[in-house]
């Protein structure tokens, strides 16, 4: 394990120069009891396992392969921070990308802290707990993919992973690091454009600023686009920054600018991008012009590092993998996505949607359900705000009846009055609540092409669509059904290279095709009823790549390509009626 894996920076939306990474060989046990903390654990100095972090146990990659449940585990390592880290004047961070579910964090035996939730990433200053020369970090991590009390996602509640559930992850599963800062500092940027007027809109929060100069200066391809400076009266300023000239993000052109705050000695790295997003009667609009949203769904999955990409270059790659295949976006399904995913969309154009991973969470469990998720959704959008490339939120899939309503009004809530730029979707698939969405979606995975576009024809002449109340949503949903506009599940069937590799518990949607040919004109007529319906603005095909037993992908597990990727490309691109107007 001498190797360090996913070595690169971060959180690209936010860089500073003092940072080091802490991924890399850990110390490793496993808690069952979570008796360790009264055996004080953390006063230990190694344990009878090691780990390759950032990989969740269960991972390959990890060196352990532990695939049972696991309720508690514990890491600790030794680390030196870099010369003039601290010194007077100076503060130390330790970031944890995202570790599953419930973690407490010690430095040098102390407990300095604790987070809730597995998604998001999390810090500590622990500037106060640090000694001269060697300081030791250890992290314990509770989690239970059994228990309704917290969301799960596609982790299987049971032992053997089948059909659209799969192998757990426990404990850290993105990179840990530290960063150094002065002792006044920017915590936190947000960042909205307003591509018409040319200019960007900030919000800074700073710490210990009081008084002091804030400077930004954007740029575009190194020539100056704008600049500004700014007192900061207490702990935040807010701003407008005029542009000199104006390059649009879009899909086939996603410019970004770069810019750079300064207040005092510490200076923050950031890019922006300028576009702005409309929905006009179901039609999506990106900078004025009507999109429609080929999307495919993008569950995060890697057969060595499960949860974790493997390196940076398997995120990259799997947005080119989709594009190639004709798609302009996905949904980031059941899984709050890592940052560094997240900027390769914005560098690529890419358009997604930010989820949540509610399976697994009791959406009836009313208090439980908003403090085990609520709080983590909000973080969500706090720290994936700016980034071009999200066009909608979506908390929840498909609820069971007895979905906590006002937890769903409250999601929307929260999520509107922070971000009222983007489309939000309160419960992708069924049970919408009335007034909590924008986009009125379904899912739909009939494999026969004919029924398929019978079902969807009355919205072509902009009538209601008996079929989503009679048969979908198994019960009225609340509200007219000619306003769906969103296809968010369709296709899924499961198609194998290698006939021999067929397993008996392979699974996919519907019957599978029984030819490469029937697949080819299976796909090209589901997606023609939806590019060819008016009422249609936005599918996503099930799914990009197989997973575990699930075998609905356009690639393998491996990120082989199933298919001719161009043909699948040419039924998937061609243009859509709504985008001929």
């Amino acid at each position: 394990m001498s190797e360090i894996m996913r070595n690169e920076y971060p959180r690209p939306g936010m860089v500073r120069e003092s940072w080091l990474n802490l991924n890399g060989e850990w110390d490793f046990t496993i808690d069952n009891t979570r008796s360790g903390l009264e055996r004080e654990f953390y006063r230990r100095s190694s344990f009878d396992m090691k780990i390759n972090v950032p990989f969740c146990p269960q991972s390959k990659l990890s060196g352990i392969e532990h695939t049972d449940f696991m309720y508690g585990v514990w890491y600790t390592r030794a680390f030196t921070t870099p010369e003039g880290w601290q010194e007077k004047g100076r503060r130390t961070f330790l970031h944890i990308g995202a570790c599953d579910y419930y973690t407490i964090v010690y430095i040098n035996g102390e407990k300095i802290g604790f987070h809730r939730g597995g998604m998001l990433s999390f810090s500590f200053d622990i500037t106060k707990y640090l000694n001269k020369g060697e300081n030791r970090v250890t992290v314990f991590a509770a989690d239970d993919e059994r228990s309704d009390d917290t969301p799960s996602g596609k982790q299987s509640m049971d032992f053997y992973p089948s059909g659209t559930m799969y192998t757990r992850t426990t404990g850290i599963w993105q990179t840990v690091w530290l960063e150094n800062t002065p002792d006044a500092y920017i915590k936190h940027i947000k960042m909205t454009p307003n591509a018409k007027e040319s200019e960007l809109l900030c919000e800074i929060k700073t710490a210990n600023a009081e008084d002091m100069t804030l400077t930004a200066v954007a740029s575009f391809k190194g020539k100056e686009m704008g600049y500004i400076e700014k007192t900061v009266a207490w702990d935040h300023i807010t701003f407008s920054l005029p542009l000199k000239e104006r390059y649009l993000w879009d899909v086939d052109s996603p410019n970004l600018y770069d810019i750079e705050f300064t207040l005092g000695d510490d200076k923050v790295k950031s890019y922006f991008g300028l576009r702005d997003i409309a929905l006009k009667n179901g039609v999506t609009y990106l900078n004025g012009r009507p999109i429609f949203q080929r999307l495919v769904l993008d569950q995060g999955f890697y057969r060595e590092g499960i949860y974790t990409a493997p390196c940076d270059n398997d995120l990259y790659m799997d947005i080119v993998r989709a594009k190639e295949c004709g798609f302009n976006g996905a949904r980031l399904h059941m899984k709050v996505f890592e940052e560094r995913f997240l900027y390769h969309c914005d560098r690529l154009g890419y358009l997604v949607w930010g989820e949540y991973p509610n399976w697994g969470l009791g959406t009836g469990n009313g208090a439980i359900s908003y403090q085990n998720m609520a709080s983590e959704w909000f973080n969500e959008i706090l720290r994936d705000y700016n980034h071009p490339a999200i066009i909608g939120w979506c908390p929840m899939n498909e609820t069971g009846h007895n979905v906590d309503v006002e937890l769903i009004r409250h999601l929307y809530e929260i999520t509107k009055a922070y971000d009222p730029t983007r489309l939000f979707i309160g419960v992708s698939g069924f049970h919408h609540v009335e007034g909590c969405y924008d986009m009125l979606d379904c899912h739909d995975y009939n494999q026969d092409p004919v029924s398929f576009k019978e079902r969807y024809a009355p919205l072509n002449e902009g009538k209601e669509c008996e079929y989503i109340h009679e048969t979908l949503y198994k019960k009225p949903v609340w509200e007219k059904s000619d306003k769906l506009c969103f296809l968010s599940e369709y296709g899924g069937a499961s198609w194998h290279i290698d006939s021999d590799k067929k397993g008996d518990n392979d699974w996919g949607y519907g019957n599978a095709p029984k030819t490469l040919e029937e697949f080819y004109e299976r796909y090209r007529l589901l997606t023609d009823a939806l590019l060819d319906n008016k009422g249609i603005s936005a599918f996503c095909y099930t799914q990009l790549y197989d997973i575990e037993s699930e075998a609905n992908g356009l690639y393998t597990y491996d990120r082989q390509p199933k298919f001719d990727t161009e043909l699948i490309k040419t039924i998937t691109s061609r243009k859509a009626k709504i985008e001929e107007f």
